[in-house]
Order: structure tokens, then sequence, then C-alpha cells
């Protein structure tokens, strides 16, 4: 593929304007997304943090929960952070029931404590880079469980805090709040790939990408 790929940022609530520069910064055009109009032509997406039941209720009532669903199911490429991989996770033990899912993953919401027990620190990760990185956590999730399929690229305390399964990566921590690109820039690496493959399946004429 050649050019940006674009790359969208669900505009709910969130770092949405720390994610938009951290994408153009790792080469892809960031796209503001705040219904299902605007997950048309789309070669990724970020769910940022911020507060699931409000993503439930915005989204829900909008039917946007619903493409996203489908969007997944089509292998777009999508980056959840902190309520973003609550949002992937297949099962949330608070008792809620699945906003998007994609991870074969159970997870538990402020898993590491309300707002006073936010904290920075450093993990080693696995496969995406080169070297430790500085993560800071804000009411973060704790992955309880991991499914067989599922890659951990980075631990804290002994509980998964960054993982994927294909083109779906979610992350307990913030990493638009820290310099280090590497997220984002894996994220433009899937979109790429995505687009790529979409252009050869049009140009063979075996569907239409949405």
């Amino acid at each position: 593929m050649c050019g940006r790929p674009r790359i969208g940022i669900l505009a709910v609530q969130g770092a949405v304007a720390e994610h938009e520069r951290a994408l153009r910064a790792a080469g892809a055009d960031p796209i503001l997304v705040r219904d299902e109009a605007g997950l048309v032509g789309l070669d990724g997406l970020v769910i940022p943090g911020g507060e699931t039941t409000t993503l439930r209720r915005v989204a829900g009532d909008s039917g946007l929960i619903d493409a996203l669903r489908e969007a997944r199911r089509r292998g777009l490429p999508i980056l959840g952070t902190c309520a973003g991989l609550i949002a992937l996770a297949d099962d949330i033990i608070d008792g809620d029931a699945t906003l998007v899912g994609g991870l074969d993953i159970s997870v538990r919401r402020n898993g590491y404590g309300r707002q006073l027990a936010s904290f920075e620190t450093s993990l080693e990760i696995d496969g995406i880079g080169a070297g430790p990185m500085e993560a800071i956590f804000i009411r973060a999730p704790i992955i309880e469980r991991v499914g067989v399929e599922v890659r951990v690229h980075a631990t804290y305390q002994g509980h998964a805090v960054a993982v994927s399964d294909g083109f779906c990566m979610g992350l307990s921590f913030h990493p638009e709040l820290t310099p280090d690109p590497r997220f984002h820039q894996w994220l433009v690496g899937c979109a790429q790939a995505y687009a790529k493959a979409s252009a050869a399946q049009n140009k063979e004429g075996f569907g239409v990408r949405a």
C-alpha cells in the first residue's frame, strides 16, 4: 500500500487528542469516529480509555457497538487502551456483558485501584520493538485470564498488561501518554497490511471493502 493508512479513533471519550497526535507521528491519518458512518473506509481503529459505562450507553444507543463488532469480525486492526481493553475482552468479570469482544481474556475493571492508585512503571515488551517502555496506569483494568491463542507482550506483578490476537491488541495502560511510539506503530503496520489485503480482494472481485 502507498500512502498513509486511515485509522479511526473512537471519539466518544478518553485521550482522543493524544492518540491523534501519536497516530499522525506514526504515519497514519487519524479519523475521529463518533457514529457508525465514521467506520466506513478505515484501515484500523483505536478504542481509547475512559468509562466503559459511558461507552456502552453512548455507542450502544447509536448502534455503534454493533458496527464495531462487525468491523472486528471483518478483521479490522484494533488497539484498545485501558477501557478499550475492557471493550475488547470476551469476558468482563464484574458482571457486565461483552462490549465488542475479540480477545479471549477475562478482565476486572479498576483492578489496580481507583484514581489515587494510578502509577507509572517500566515494562519489558516482548515482540514489539526493543527495550523497556515506560507505562502509565490510570484506574487500570487487570487481566485475570488469558486464552491459549492470545499472545502476552508484557506483564506487571504476574498479570498480563499487553496482549494480542492477530490484528487485535489490548493494553491495560496508556501508550498515548508517553513518547514511546511502538504500539501505535504496530497498529499502523497492521492497518497497512489490512488495506493492502482489502485492495487485492477488491481488485480480484471478491467483494467491496466497507
